[in-house]
């Protein structure tokens, strides 16, 4: 029997209902059987090393903006971790050391508090390592968890951010990192560890700026967080929770490839996770081969029309009824609708709209957009009307996850293709099914890809923070090679960043790091896709493996980047 998770609050009010966690007592034999599955670390950091720094770093864009914003951090090295006779670190140093989850679940983020924790065991013997509660919030409200070996085993290797929980919180007025500075003295902390995304990532860094220039001891690392791809360069590779989401949709988009070529009547109009950028939606095409793969960035880049999408759809459907196949699966990213210029020069006069009129029924409101806009407007299905008319997120977005752009696409399709048949253009009959993967990846088991590499994050930022650097990213590279010869590092933050213009100043953010149109996963899809959609070439990779050959599998987009062939 496995030990059962103890906890030590440091919130009065919960200690009165305490949370036990996770019993792995009731776990099923999979989640059993990762419990105890050492995995391997990078051999520079299983042994003694020393951490040496780089060149001074600079940033994204806007280098001046971001030294004005960052003068204590900006321009700092970043760090390496190398091999050496002895290590410099002090071993008999005890620290402590806060864990927050930000944003967003990614499978992994267990391991990379996990690695954490056993980093300090292995060379800071006696340290303590606080899980923050709930988010950011948990700073700043000085919630928190004492994370001890009996706790956290149940969580080795296995999905979900239920261990500390998750917010999406920020950190960001002075009060707010007022109460931070507090928390960090009133528990004496030497670091703190901020999983997260873009945005998670930006917030550490200026919370690092405020501790240092408060002259506080706390320093700030942060790690790379986000199933959707965007937060990566070339020191950070890949984001963790990407592969392992990716192998989880495609497992399921196969499986909606069985399903269509064993009824022959179906269209599948699959839409996946990725709101900024399409990554998630090419992986899952260079893993299943679908007749219909729209990526929001060439849509973008082309400058199409809603009207150009529905054709393009259309004429592979029409070239396939040709053929006898009246059947497919077409894969949308979450954000397409964002990516059409005309959608949206419409979304920016709706929220003028929303912000200064009452929408009444009589329609009135519509007389304040252009032509251009109303007519568009007026094309889509009424559901996505309304849907566009929702109430903003606090950024004030559209909050695109509630926008069915597939079922949008099926209903234009549809009528495009009724146009067709009057004038014999087309001589099947379509029916589409509408399908959204999105949560269903966020929490799996992650793979194996996945959980080694949450591991190594977590090992590297506690050998950074031992070290006493700050405004660092956990950065792990080399990826295409075995687990051994991987790279262990951080990157400086600021460098990751450019600004800005928000309610009239400069703001830090984050580059997202878009699917690039010239780069080798994309190249590689648009080399097959026309040879995809008239044939089927549909793979279906199964559940996720996390032993025999195929459980060290890594991505293609990743291997492609690298310049290896997936």
């Amino acid at each position: 029997m496995a030990p059962s998770p103890m906890h030590a609050n440091g919130d009065i009010s919960a200690a009165k209902t305490p949370v036990t966690g996770r019993l792995a007592t009731v776990y099923s034999d999979v989640q059993n059987s990762r419990l105890d599955h050492s995995l391997p670390l990078p051999k520079v950091i299983k042994n003694q090393f020393d951490v040496v720094d780089g060149p001074a770093s600079s940033a994204a864009g806007n280098p001046d903006e971001i030294a004005k914003l960052f003068p204590c951090l900006y321009g700092q090295p970043s760090a390496l971790l190398v091999p050496a006779d002895g290590s410099k670190l002090a071993s008999e140093q005890k620290l402590k050391i806060g864990v927050v989850l930000s944003g967003g679940q990614a499978p992994g983020g267990h391991n990379v508090i996990s690695g954490i924790f056993d980093y300090l065991q292995e060379h800071c013997k006696g340290s303590t390592l606080y899980g923050f509660k709930g988010g950011p919030a948990g700073i700043m409200k000085c919630k928190y968890v004492t994370l001890t070996s009996e706790y956290i085993y149940p969580y080795r290797n296995q999905g979900g951010f239920d261990m500390i929980c998750s917010g999406r919180d920020k950190i960001e007025t002075q009060e707010q990192f007022k109460q931070a500075q507090e928390t960090a003295q009133k528990l004496d902390l030497d670091g703190i560890v901020v999983i997260g995304g873009d945005d998670s990532n930006t917030n550490a860094c200026l919370l690092a700026e405020n501790f240092r220039s408060n002259n506080l001891k706390t320093r700030v690392i942060g790690c790379p967080k986000t199933i959707d791809g965007d937060l990566k360069c070339k020191e950070v590779p890949t984001s963790f929770g990407f592969d392992t989401a990716c192998k989880i949709y495609a497992e399921m988009i196969g499986n909606v490839m069985t399903d269509a070529r064993s009824t022959g009547k179906y269209y599948h109009f699959v839409r996946l996770m990725g709101r900024a950028a399409s990554h998630i939606t090419l992986e899952c095409a260079l893993q299943t081969h679908p007749n219909i793969t729209l990526i929001g960035e060439e849509v973008a880049s082309k400058k199409e029309t809603l009207k150009n999408v529905t054709n393009y759809i259309a004429d592979v459907i029409c070239k396939r009824g040709e053929l006898g196949y009246n059947y497919g699966v077409i894969l949308i990213p979450e954000g397409l609708i964002d990516f059409i210029p005309e959608v949206q020069q419409l979304i920016a006069e709706l929220n003028e709209v929303l912000a200064h009129e009452t929408v009444d029924e009589g329609g009135l409101w519509k007389q304040k957009l252009t032509s251009q806009s109303l007519q568009l407007f007026e094309l889509l299905p009424t559901a996505i009307q309304e849907q566009l008319m929702l109430e903003r997120d606090p950024h004030g977005n559209v909050q695109v996850a509630k926008i069915e752009t597939e079922k949008m696409l099926i209903e234009m399709v549809e009528a495009e293709l009724e146009q067709r048949k009057k004038v014999g253009g087309y001589k099947a009959q379509f029916q589409g099914q509408s399908h959204f993967f999105g949560y269903e990846g966020r929490c799996g088991l992650p793979s194996m890809f996945d959980a080694t590499y949450c591991y190594a994050l977590g090992y590297g930022a506690g050998a950074l923070l031992h070290s006493g650097k700050t405004g660092l990213i956990s950065s792990v590279g080399n990826l295409a090679a075995p687990v051994e010869e991987w790279t262990v590092g951080g990157t400086a933050l600021t460098s990751l960043m450019d600004v800005e213009r928000r309610h009239g100043k400069f703001k830090p953010v984050i580059k997202k790091a878009m699917v690039e149109l010239e780069a080798a996963p994309f190249k590689s899809f648009a080399s097959m896709r026309e040879e995809w959609a008239l044939t089927n070439q549909y793979i279906s990779p199964g559940p996720i493996q996390f032993v025999g050959p195929e459980s060290d599998k890594v991505n293609h987009t990743l291997l492609l980047e690298l310049g290896v062939q997936a």
